[in-house]
């Protein structure tokens, strides 16, 4: 049941209308293995971080089951750095840093006794990286799913597309699905975007939940309505992991299964923007994730007489 995760460990500082952050942990591959933690392990985590990155929260992701094989640690060099301030509707934010640090010159090495994973998460990093981790696996895993941003369709398209051909999953929020695709309606966007390469599409809304496509079928999941939204960086990530995580506990890749992993999903992103950073999702119990789907189905459920 083994799950591969590619992407950043960081530190963030995050300024919101509710509050500051001051320097804390961060990372694609960080919010992605915190919430798949929950359903599978090992997590075979990839990544890199600098000599600053705290042993201490090295150490309480292998607690959970995360081997640490394949992060690169350069002891004389800083972890990537990322700041920014959201606005009042928490959608729309601006960065205020980006320091790439270890991250510029990242070269993943995919270590011997990762090969053989059954899934594979590429998170957020230029598609050369990505492209270079699947070069890397010997044997196809089963399901791969990767995550992309606007900045790789504006200076790497030739690059993503290449990459699109060889994955199961994408991931993209609607302005990235209107971009790459060039469409304005979603299942348009979707319908063209299939054609690119991946069999199932994710389109995440934020606040308003996340779309599934595949084929002619296509899966709507709503988000929790939350009475306190502190902190939504990251929870596309948690998204993913729980995403991820699930369908590698239950080993089934049908687009019905999928439908109840991106209600897992969105129950662990609702989780991780109730504080800041990862505070949350790394305390969060597995009745608690119980509850929380429960509630989930319940958002959506109803029974209705055909007039």
């Amino acid at each position: 049941m083994s799950l591969t995760v590619v992407g950043t460990m960081a530190f963030d500082e995050i300024e919101t209308p509710f509050g500051k952050s001051g320097k804390i942990i961060g990372g694609s591959a960080t919010f992605i293995a915190w919430a798949a933690s929950n359903f599978v392990s090992p997590i075979n985590q990839v990544s890199v971080i600098g000599g600053d990155f705290p042993q201490s929260e090295i150490d309480a992701l292998k607690a959970k089951g995360v081997a640490m094989d394949g992060v690169q640690v350069k002891k004389d060099e800083k972890t990537f750095y990322w700041s920014g301030k959201y606005h009042m509707d928490m959608n729309t934010r601006d960065s205020l840093v980006t320091d790439l640090n270890v991250l510029a010159d990242f070269q993943p090495v995919i270590p011997e006794n990762y090969q053989g994973s059954e899934f594979l998460i590429l998170g957020n990093l230029t598609p050369q990286v990505q492209m270079s981790v699947l070069d890397q696996m010997k044997e196809r895993p089963k399901l791969i799913v990767m995550d992309t941003m606007n900045f790789w369709m504006e200076v790497a398209m030739d690059d993503l597309l290449k990459v699109l051909k060889k994955v199961d999953v994408l991931m993209v929020n609607d302005g990235e699905a209107r971009q790459l695709s060039g469409e304005y309606s979603l299942v348009k966007a979707a319908r063209k975007i299939l054609t690119m390469g991946p069999r199932f599409l994710i389109i995440k809304k934020g606040e308003h939940g996340a779309l599934l496509f595949h084929e002619n079928h296509v899966f709507f999941a709503p988000a929790m309505p939350l009475d306190d939204v502190y902190d939504p960086t990251g929870a596309g990530d948690t998204f993913a992991g729980g995403f991820i995580g699930y369908l590698a506990k239950t080993k089934d890749i049908s687009f019905e299964n999928m439908k109840t992993a991106i209600i897992v999903g969105s129950a662990m992103a609702s989780f991780c923007v109730e504080k800041f950073g990862t505070e949350r999702i790394r305390a969060v119990s597995k009745d608690e994730i119980h509850a929380r789907i429960n509630q989930f189905v319940q958002l959506v459920n109803f029974d209705i007489d055909l007039v």
